[in-house]
């Protein structure tokens, strides 16, 4: 999976990957008895196409076989998408672990599963964005459906706007898209407001909180509890997808949210909660953005694997010595010595009052005035 490599430089390096996996592997998790650890086959066209259009593959299939000859007009090529040999089967791999998660899901061989190679959520149905070539998340979705599923819920906690997986289901009343993150006044890619909710037939399956520069934990939390649980509640998916990109804490070099890896993890074990409190259990998690490679990714996304697992990691376990050993060899830098940032983490429930003067409630009550009242319920009071 580490082949997909946009080159030396770029923000989304491969070794977040193989960081995340050894620190997971360290830490015991994908040695438990019940964990499966597998392997992901390269998506095959006709899977991609469940999504993407058939010459957009086409046209990915062409720059990676010649990336001397780019397609910009598709996204592919450009600064944030450089072309390089071999960018289709890496991507089509890592799209291919969320699909290999639905089909598990679908047949009960699991309840839970995880892709932290996945949720690729800037790509559209003809276009790469964003570091991101085919949407994994939203094939996962699409087989979900496909494989009988009435109903969706896909939650993305990435610091940058879900728009490509909001796009591809803008008019599918099947699935429920809910996206916390750093407002578009600030942030890649410029969307994501309140009032982005659906298309016709589908009113109300787009939902976005736009939160302030600078919204940390406490406020983070705040939105995400007085938003998520009463839509996801009033919708009643059959499984839940989620995109956990953690490029929302505060050490990002790409974003300007002030989250720690103590309020990732409470998203995380959020995201869960809803997972067995409406589906069932049926979870599908996928990583997604995070660009403090060292510091912040393997923490978080082993914080999502080990919550998966059931078997939560606690925020003062210490990091595991050969990990930092290995980090220190590898990089020439120091590792974390504890699995969090030793915060304290607390936030004001909704039910305490709405607070105008706060951008955070502001930033909440847009959604709920646009959204709630298509779900039947009252922005002010559910």
């Amino acid at each position: 999976m580490t082949a997909y490599n946009f080159g030396p430089g770029h923000p989304m390096a491969p070794e977040r990957m193989d960081l995340t996996a050894r620190l997971a592997r360290s830490l015991g998790i994908l040695d438990l008895d019940h964990v499966n650890v597998a392997a992901p086959d390269v998506a095959s066209d006709a899977e991609l196409q469940s999504v993407h259009a058939p010459d957009y593959v086409a046209a990915v299939r062409k720059v990676s076989a010649d990336p001397s000859q780019p397609d910009e007009s598709r996204g592919l090529g450009t600064e944030d998408d450089p072309a390089f040999a071999g960018m289709h089967e890496a991507a089509a791999r890592l799209a291919g672990g969320s699909l290999l998660a639905a089909e598990h899901v679908l047949q009960g061989t699991a309840v839970h599963a995880v892709n932290f190679g996945g949720g690729m959520h800037h790509a559209s149905r003809d276009r790469a964005s964003g570091f991101c070539i085919y949407n994994d998340a939203a094939l996962a979705v699409q087989a979900l459906l496909d494989g009988g599923v009435d109903k969706v819920a896909y939650i993305d906690v990435d610091a940058h706007h879900g728009d490509g997986t909001q796009n591809i289901f803008w008019d599918d009343p099947r699935v429920l898209t809910v996206s916390l993150h750093e407002t578009g006044l600030t942030l890649f890619p410029g969307t994501g407001f309140a009032n982005e909710l659906g298309g016709t037939g589908a009113e109300g399956t787009a939902v976005n909180v736009a939160l302030p520069a600078g919204t940390a934990d406490a406020g983070w939390l705040r939105a995400f509890y007085a938003v998520v649980p009463q839509l996801v509640g009033a919708f009643h998916p059959g499984v839940i997808v989620s995109q956990h990109g953690c490029d929302s804490h505060r050490t990002d070099p790409l974003t300007h949210l002030n989250l720690s890896v103590d309020g990732q993890r409470e998203a995380a074990t959020a995201v869960g909660n809803l997972a067995e409190r409406y589906c069932g259990g049926r979870w599908i998690a996928t990583g997604g953005g995070g660009y403090n490679v060292l510091d912040v990714v393997p923490r978080a996304w082993s914080h999502l694997v080990a919550i998966a697992a059931g078997r939560p990691v606690p925020l003062r376990t210490p990091v595991p010595q050969d990990w930092r050993d290995y980090v220190e060899e590898k990089f020439g830098t120091a590792a974390p010595v504890l699995m969090g940032d030793d915060v304290e983490l607390w936030w004001r429930s909704w039910e305490v009052g709405f607070d105008p003067n706060d951008a955070v409630d502001r930033s909440v009550m847009a959604t709920r005035k646009a959204v709630f009242p298509l779900h039947g319920l009252d922005p002010w009071f559910d």
